[in-house]
C-alpha cells in the first residue's frame, strides 16, 4: 500500500526513475544543496584525479529520495568512469558478484543501493575485493574444493543506505569516505523545482514554487513528483501555467497538507495519540495496528516526523509531541501529557 503513496520517497515505477533521471544535474557544480558534503567530495575527487587513482570507497547514507543515487552518477561523471549499478537485495549469493566485479575496468564505479540488505555471505565475499582488489572463489565441495584467486582492476564501491545502523562494523569500516545526506531546506527545494520546471518547459510562479517546496518534505524526489501532479492539474483546470492559487488545490487533492503530511502520516500520528494515549508505543505495535510494514514506518514515515519534531523516539517507544497535537488539532486525552516538542 505504502509504495503507491504520492509522497513516498521511493520510486514508484521504472518510468518515474527514467523521468527523474532526465531531471538530475549533470555535474557536481549543478547539484543543489548538501553544501558541506559537496565541499568535502570535491576535495576527494580532485585529490584522486591528481594522483590518477581510483576514488576511495564511498558510503552515502540518509533517508530515501535525497539524491544518493544522483551523487553516485555525478561521482562517476566527474571521474570519467563507467558506473555499474545494482542493489543489496539483488545480490543473494557470491556468484552474483563474480561477473560484475570481474567485468569492472580500471577506475570503474560499482554502485550498490540498499547495501545494508546484503546477506552475510555476500558481504564477506566482497571484503577482499574492497581491500585488495581480488576475490577468492571456491569451486567444488569437500575434499575436491579448490579456491581460485581472481585479481580485479582497481575500482570504487559506492554504497547507499537508508539504515546505516544496520551495516556491520567490518563493512562500514572498509569505506574510506562517509557522507550523510540530510533533508533539504525549503530554499534549496525551490531551486530544484525551478530547475525541473525549466527542463519540463513549464512556467511556474514564485507562489507556486513556495507551495510545492514547503509540501515536499525536504526531499527532491517528492518535489519532482508533486511538480508532475501539479503540472497535470494546471493543464486540465487552467491554462498550463503553474500559479499559486491553483497549486494549493492540486496538492490538497492529493491529500498532502501544508506540512507535507499525507494520509499515512496522519494515521500514524493519530494511532499514537488516540490508541496509545500519546505514547510511548513500540514500532511493531504501531505497524500492526496500521497494517503497515515496520520498515516502511521506520524508513519513510518516521525520519521526516522526527526532523520536524512531531514525534520523539524514547527507550520505551514513540511519543507524539505537542506541536503534532496542535497540527492535527487534537486535544490530549484526560490525564495524558503531550511532550512539548521542538
Amino acid at each position: 500500500m505504502s509504495r503507491e503513496r504520492l509522497i513516498n520517497n521511493q520510486a514508484i515505477a521504472e518510468d518515474e526513475e527514467n523521468f527523474n533521471f532526465t531531471l538530475r544535474p549533470g555535474s557536481i557544480d549543478d547539484y543543489v544543496g548538501q553544501k558541506d558534503v559537496l565541499a568535502k567530495l570535491k576535495i576527494s575527487l580532485k585529490a584522486a584525479q591528481q594522483r590518477e587513482e581510483s576514488l576511495e570507497h564511498v558510503l552515502l547514507h540518509g533517508p530515501p529520495g535525497l539524491g544518493k543515487t544522483t551523487l553516485a552518477h555525478i561521482i562517476a561523471s566527474e571521474m570519467k568512469s563507467k558506473l555499474v549499478a545494482t542493489s543489496g537485495p539483488a545480490l543473494t549469493r557470491p556468484g552474483d558478484l563474480v561477473g560484475i566485479l570481474t567485468g569492472l575496468r580500471q577506475g570503474d564505479i560499482l554502485f550498490i543501493d540498499e547495501i545494508h540488505r546484503l546477506g552475510t555471505t555476500v558481504e564477506e565475499f566482497i571484503y577482499p575485493a574492497m581491500e585488495d582488489f581480488k576475490i577468492d572463489f571456491v569451486v567444488d565441495k569437500g575434499a575436491f574444493a579448490k579456491t581460485i584467486n581472481i585479481p580485479l582492476k582497481s575500482f570504487t564501491l559506492i554504497g547507499a543506505t537508508t539504515r546505516a545502523g544496520l551495516l556491520s562494523g567490518p563493512l562500514r569500516h572498509r569505506f574510506g569516505i562517509h557522507h550523510h545526506i540530510d533533508f533539504y531546506p525549503v530554499e534549496d527545494i525551490k531551486k530544484i523545482v525551478e530547475h525541473s520546471a525549466l527542463k519540463l518547459k513549464t512556467k511556474i510562479d514564485g507562489d507556486a514554487l513556495d507551495e510545492v517546496a514547503k509540501r515536499s518534505r525536504g526531499t527532491p524526489r517528492i518535489a519532482n513528483r508533486l511538480l508532475r501532479r501539479v503540472r497535470d492539474y494546471c493543464q486540465v483546470k487552467g491554462d498550463g501555467a503553474i500559479v499559486g492559487d491553483i497549486v494549493e488545490k492540486a496538492i490538497d487533492l492529493e491529500g498532502v497538507d501544508e506540512m507535507g503530511l499525507d494520509t499515512l502520516d496522519r494515521k500514524y500520528l493519530r494511532m499514537i495519540m488516540e490508541n496509545f494515549r500519546g505514547g510511548p508505543a513500540g514500532i511493531d505495535a504501531i505497524a500492526a495496528s496500521l497494517n503497515e510494514e515496520t520498515n516502511t514506518l521506520e524508513e519513510v514515515v518516521e525520519p521526516y516526523l522526527l526532523k520536524i519534531g512531531f514525534i520523539e523516539r524514547t527507550r520505551l517507544g514513540r511519543k507524539a509531541t505537542g506541536i503534532a497535537y496542535n497540527h492535527l488539532q487534537i486535544k490530549p486525552l484526560h490525564g495524558q501529557v503531550a511532550i512539548p516538542g521542538n
